[in-house]
């Protein structure tokens, strides 16, 4: 390939290919890239078409170009892109706890964990090298210091991060042996027969788009083992709010769980969740919906508990966090249109 879009093939670091859904309906490749590249902001998609790393078809295309059904998408990381160091700012933290080993923050939805393609500022990661200037890293892993674990973009909640070298190897082999508990907070589409259960079922890269997750029968052998339990928590009957908690840690496994059993995590785009899955068709009620779109602008997860075992004293450490603002007013409406409901 010749002109705007050729590079050496070594300049290239990694490439995904997806192709548009039969039920895709017209959308700027800019949007619907930003509903499929989870951390990726729209403006930086736009710098990527220009700067010609998007192809749509094999031919290079305009930010403003209209995806079609079956359209082949594929979008080129550069190289130089991903190994730039990672550079300190002056990004606010809320601290729930920090001593001389370990650190424990609650993010916010719509931060990115660590730097990646399209995100080399304004993460966690980012923050944490302006606050704490010496955070560990293990080989091959340099681009995110003090990193045992992460949280997706818009999921919101806790996350413990490392400040010693023997801190991050005891902290990594508890998540490698599945001991660290969490808990999330998830309000996701439909009701239950049951008030809790389990999910199981292998988590991997989709065959068909492979920036999203997929789950596999145990036969298959593609993906990793995971493992999710939820408790119902309160029915909205169109919606309901659970507890889950995670015996394994695959990327985004509540996210791809819940869809999976036919509950995607409400306002998700990712997985289907940000569209009207339940309820009526009158015209106040999606308008409804549509508001509880606006007032939680992400998926409504969050990574409410954490508990795991310092590694220094070896005490059980155990830390709760509230529900974010915005997926408490979207409850708050749901629960009042119930009310209103069952009058």
């Amino acid at each position: 390939m010749k002109g705007k879009g050729a590079e050496p093939r070594e300049l290239v670091n990694q490439q995904f290919r997806l192709v548009v859904d039969a039920g895709q309906k017209p959308v700027r490749i800019d949007r619907f890239l930003q509903s499929r590249i989870e951390g990726v902001s729209r403006t930086k998609i736009q710098q990527g078409i220009d700067a010609g790393w998007v192809l749509v078809n094999n031919r290079l295309i305009k930010a403003n170009y209209k995806v079609r059904p079956g359209d082949e998408v594929i979008i080129k990381v550069p190289r130089e892109l991903e190994e730039q160091p990672a550079q300190p700012e002056n990004i606010p933290l809320d601290i729930v706890y920090e001593d001389d080993d370990v650190l424990v923050v609650n993010k916010p939805a719509g931060m990115v964990v660590h730097p990646g393609a399209g995100n080399r500022s304004g993460t966690l990661v980012n923050a944490l090298l302006y606050h704490f200037r010496q955070l560990p890293t293990v080989p091959g892993n340099e681009q995110r210091p003090g990193l045992v674990h992460r949280l997706d973009k818009d999921t919101s909640g806790l996350l413990v991060v490392a400040r010693t070298e023997l801190a991050m190897q005891h902290l990594a082999r508890q998540f490698a042996q599945h001991t660290v508990k969490r808990s999330y907070l998830a309000l996701v589409w439909g009701d239950f027969r049951k008030d809790s259960g389990t999910i199981t079922g292998r988590i991997g890269r989709s065959q068909r788009n492979r920036l999203l997750m997929d789950v596999y029968d145990d036969d298959e052998l593609i993906g990793k083992p995971a493992i999710t339990h939820y408790q119902v928590l309160e029915r909205f009957y169109y919606v309901t709010l659970v507890s889950c908690h995670l015996d394994t840690g695959r990327t985004h496994q509540i996210r791809v769980h819940m869809k999976y059993i036919g509950h995607p995590v409400f306002n998700d785009a990712t997985y289907g969740g940000n569209r009207i899955l339940k309820g009526t068709l009158y015209p106040r009620y999606r308008q409804f919906v549509e508001n509880c779109f606006a007032l939680c602008p992400r998926q409504a997860l969050h990574a409410a508990q954490l508990s795991f075992i310092h590694p220094r004293s070896h005490q059980q450490m155990n830390f709760q966090v509230s529900l974010p603002a915005d997926m408490q007013q979207v409850i708050d409406r749901w629960r009042n249109y119930l009310q209103q409901y069952n009058k």
